[in-house]
């Protein structure tokens, strides 16, 4: 089954570097765009993977302060 997605990516010391925006945690990188996107499959799979097999403790969250300059 396909599922479209946004790949948000920039380029970083010679790397691609890239995120899904749909799918939150989910990052990887490449040493070329094309290597990315298969990276990024990879990631989107392994992530799927593990949330079907309920392989990993329920999620929690906290408020948090950042200073930003």
């Amino acid at each position: 089954m396909k599922h479209e997605f946004t790949l948000e990516f920039w380029e970083d010391d010679g790397w691609f570097v890239g995120k899904l925006k749909e799918v939150p945690g989910v990052f990887s990188q490449g040493e070329t765009l094309e290597e990315l996107e298969e990276n990024i499959a990879d990631a989107y799979q392994l992530i799927s993977q593990d949330d079907r097999a309920g392989n990993h403790p329920p999620a929690r969250t906290k408020g948090i302060s950042l200073e930003v300059a």
